[in-house]
């Protein structure tokens, strides 16, 4: 038979079984032999779950160790992380000591009848008790009154992170756990061992992170109800960016050298170069969408891939622009030439039609026109320059007119071959610049 008697405050809890025993005989009221933990009558007198340990005087030391058995998902979109844990906190209830040097490990049910911290784990979106085949809690009581209770949780907490440097960022999350009702004149938080009370943080193999260090913090938060104690275990993350170079940057790079390709081609083959600019265009735009559908609600961050694929994206649609230009300045050379063609070859005809006779008539025309000026008087009085003269206007215009055909005479590219000569050289060498650059920026800065 099992029986057990509740009268608050006062409990008992006694088992018979075959009037038999393994740890020792009390006689209850009706005289029967039951069995019960040595000791454990001081559950008896005068036990209230509903005040803490050394009530009304010095507040409870409360020692915490964690181990991390994993964290499930990192999410930079919702920026959170999951995680299981295995949380013990172990307290000391001077009405819980017993005789002997032996700790017993109670039914977890029994946790309903003791008194138990209040902890809490802040900034919590989610979080559960796992309960399977019955809920994961352990309670074990020492003879000096310590009290071991250990739980089994899962649970989502934020964590704020900077993407600017995404996918070469390194993130710093916290685990802070703290008292929700008792303040530091109640309860006093402390880590079991420092540093060591944290384990299996240093065994975890995440997809896209490496734990670079964690380290524990003992703190305090100031509300408007009072101070609380908070104990925080902080860990960086840093992400391995090899897949991201496999994923993106290789092919992007690899799409910008392409683009390149089109320098070596003529500028009579349109259909080969103009293929090539486009097809890189489209591909890279992809390459774009692709890497941010991944972080679809992170997009008004500029991390630094989306840099790279701008920079990368730049060149392509430059390499298109420069056969534009190219193929633009040839047609346009060529439109001038012809032209110019067609009047010398006028010229040269009416060369060919003038005579002997024009020549010498021609020459003593000019002669006469030489003997009747060198005739002439020339008098300030006589002569009108009016006409002459030329208007402050009209000179403006003749000056701008003049430095504006200099400028497009400039920039006029006169042999537009020599423009896939220069892209050859100038395209791979900003390309490389750009990238020490970057890289130097993103990597040390």
């Amino acid at each position: 038979t099992r029986c057990a008697q509740h009268a608050w405050p006062h409990i008992t809890v006694c088992i018979c079984v075959l009037r038999r025993c393994s740890l020792g005989h009390v006689r209850n009221l009706h005289g029967s032999d039951t069995t019960s933990l040595p000791g454990f009558e001081n559950l008896t007198m005068g036990y209230n779950k509903y005040l803490r340990p050394y009530f009304g005087g010095e507040p409870v030391e409360i020692a915490m160790s964690l181990d991390i058995a994993s964290i499930s998902s990192i999410s930079e979109s919702d920026m959170d992380y999951t995680a299981t844990i295995y949380l013990r906190q172990r307290w000391t209830d001077p009405r819980l000591v017993f005789h002997g040097n032996k700790s017993f490990t109670l039914d977890a049910r029994l946790v309903e009848l003791l008194w138990v911290p209040d902890t809490y784990i802040v900034e919590s979106k989610r979080s559960f008790l796992h309960d399977v085949t019955v809920g994961n809690r352990l309670i074990r009581l020492f003879s000096n009154g310590t009290i071991l209770y250990a739980l089994r949780i899962t649970t989502t907490v934020a964590c704020n992170m900077d993407l600017s440097k995404y996918p070469m960022d390194t993130q710093t999350c916290r685990l802070q756990l703290e008292s929700w009702g008792y303040d530091e004149n109640d309860v006093i938080f402390t880590w079991l061992r420092g540093n060591d009370s944290v384990h299996g943080i240093e065994k975890l193999r995440l997809s896209q992170y490496t734990v670079e260090r964690y380290y524990t913090l003992v703190s305090k938060t100031q509300q408007e109800t009072g101070s609380y104690p908070r104990l925080i275990l902080q860990f960086e993350l840093r992400r391995n960016v090899l897949y991201f170079i496999l994923e993106t940057y290789v092919p992007s790079t690899l799409l910008v050298m392409l683009s390149w390709v089109s320098f070596w081609i003529t500028l009579d083959s349109v259909p080969a170069r103009t293929c090539i600019g486009v097809t890189t265009v489209l591909s890279m735009t992809t390459l774009m969408i692709g890497s941010r559908s991944s972080l679809s609600k992170t997009n008004c961050f500029i991390k630094a891939i989306d840099v790279y694929l701008g920079i990368c994206f730049s060149f392509i649609f430059g390499a298109l622009v420069e056969y534009a230009v190219a193929h633009y300045s040839s047609s346009q050379k060529c439109a001038a030439k012809a032209p110019q063609e067609g009047a010398a070859n006028e010229l040269t005809k009416e060369m060919e039609e003038v005579n002997i006779t024009n020549i010498f008539n021609s020459s003593i025309t000019s002669y006469k026109r030489k003997i009747s000026f060198t005739s002439i008087e020339i008098s300030s009085d006589n002569v009108n320059c009016s006409g002459l003269t030329m208007k402050t206007h009209e000179k403006i215009k003749h000056v701008l007119r003049n430095k504006m055909h200099r400028i497009i005479g400039y920039f006029t590219i006169q042999n537009p071959s020599n423009v896939d000569h220069y892209s050859k050289l100038l395209f791979p060498l900003f390309f490389m610049l750009v990238n020490v650059f970057y890289w130097a920026y993103y990597l040390y800065f």
